[in-house]
């Protein structure tokens, strides 16, 4: 049995997708962050469980030959990257590695495993970014949160975000500055500033600044949206979002447009898409399209084959489809997302897409009973996958092809699981980098009817 601040001499074997180093001391699984693969070091162990410890860098002996010098400042205080320590090729063996884990640990599952999807630009990829505020020293800064906690390491020119971010950020907290604008302080529900989420364009270079607030203070913001419009012609749309809860959902359900449009326009696959405050739309675009050709690919789809596509947020995949199929049904819970899968379908000119609002296996079930019969489902559940009851429905439908896409790969091996014991084969399993040099992957799953 390990003891607390025993110190002990390791080799790293494996990284977790929170970024931590695996080894193994007297038997014991043993996490030690900002590590790399082939690293032999004097770890000391600073917390023992029953089944796992965790443990810290003394000193590295040897270091690993995936060793890089971060090239961010903050990069071991924020909780945004993990893998900035690492070479870029080394960070894509991990991903992957934790790809054909989750299928063949978590999963049981033996699928056929495509090459690994690497993203072209690792730096400057995020088309959104959400910043929450804080008061340090009298003064209002924004940040990120450090791992684990809400105390907001102040950070403004992020080295995942677009350039420009940073001087927009410089001008908003300079304004928040001179008004002085009280900052939210969740402990006792007071204070106005919550957020600051900003949206770009890949292709189109608008941009989208939403300031989320406890409160409606439009009028408090008049100034500052003439001093944006002077300052940076990018921005096309000024939102004040308010949540006036207590909770650590960042987004509330109003949106009040204090200049420009409502929403962004952007390109995928193609098609222009509207983007509003609330609606999801994946944050690496380019990255994202590469993504969807490989969805498309596992899907083929025919002429004569109707199309599911389940959590379609804005309706960027089932769009994307439009053109190879007879016909998409879109379900996404949030109204704005559908709204906006609404215009750009019609801003397209795609007649064959209708998108209804609700719970994707509630919704979907009504829709197979009247006139959805699917030939191919697309599902893009969130990170904690889809519910048993969503499953069901869609086995029940027996679509020819199921394919999965997710930012989740143990959620997602889960799911495929309950699929292939449910009249499902899963065939096919694709890891792609949306995230570089942070700890997130995504997979696209392909799985099949099976003929009994």
């Amino acid at each position: 049995m390990l003891e607390k601040n025993q110190i002990h001499e390791a080799i790293i074997t494996d990284l977790t997708a929170e970024g931590s180093g695996v080894c193994r001391i007297d038997n014991t699984v043993v996490f030690v962050p900002n590590t790399a693969v082939g690293d032999r070091l004097r770890v000391k162990i600073v917390k023992v469980l029953k089944n796992y410890s965790f443990g810290i860098s003394e000193e590295i002996i040897e270091p690993s030959p995936d060793r890089i010098n971060a090239d961010c400042g903050v990069s071991g205080r924020c909780g945004g990257c993990v893998f900035r320590h690492i070479s870029y090729e080394a960070e894509c063996r991990a991903k992957n590695n934790i790809v054909h884990n989750a299928f063949t640990r978590i999963g049981g599952l033996s699928p056929e495993f495509d090459e690994f999807i690497p993203c072209e630009e690792t730096a400057h990829y995020r088309n959104k970014a959400q910043y929450p505020l804080a008061s340090i020293d009298g003064k209002i800064v924004c940040g990120f949160y450090s791992r684990r906690s809400h105390h907001i390491v102040p950070v403004t020119d992020c080295a995942l975000q677009p350039r420009i971010f940073a001087d927009i950020l410089e001008t908003l907290t300079g304004y928040f500055n001179d008004k002085k604008i009280s900052v939210y302080n969740e402990s006792d529900n007071t204070g106005l500033l919550r957020h600051i989420y900003l949206r770009r364009g890949a292709h189109s270079g608008e941009i989208m600044v939403c300031i989320v607030a406890r409160k409606d203070i439009s009028r408090q913001l008049s100034a500052m949206c003439r001093i944006l419009a002077e300052n940076f012609p990018e921005i096309s749309s000024v939102v004040l979002n308010i949540n006036p809860d207590r909770t650590n959902v960042i987004l509330g359900e109003r949106c009040v447009t204090l200049f420009g449009k409502d929403s962004i326009s952007d390109t995928m696959c193609g098609n222009r898409i509207d983007i509003s405050p609330l609606s999801f739309y994946q944050v690496n675009t380019v990255q994202a399209e590469r993504l969807y050709a490989k969805a498309l690919e596992y899907a083929s789809p025919g002429k004569n084959d109707v199309l599911a596509d389940l959590y379609c947020g804005a309706g960027t995949i089932g769009l994307s489809m439009a053109h190879s199929v007879k016909s998409v049904y879109g379900v996404e819970i949030i109204s704005a997302a559908i709204e906006n899968a609404r215009r750009n379908a019609a801003a397209n000119n795609i007649y064959n897409a209708e998108f209804f609002c609700g719970d994707a296996g509630m919704i979907f079930s009504e829709l197979r009973g009247k006139c959805c019969v699917p030939d191919i489902i697309i599902v893009d559940p969130p990170r904690k996958g889809c519910s048993e009851y969503t499953l069901e429905v869609i086995a029940n439908a027996a679509p020819h092809r199921i394919i999965m896409i997710s930012c989740n790969p143990a959620t997602a091996a889960r799911d495929a699981k309950w699929l292939s014991l449910n009249g499902f084969s899963v065939d096919k399993v694709c890891g792609v980098d949306l995230f570089p040099r942070t700890g997130h992957v995504e997979c696209v799953v392909l799985m099949s009817r099976q003929k009994s």
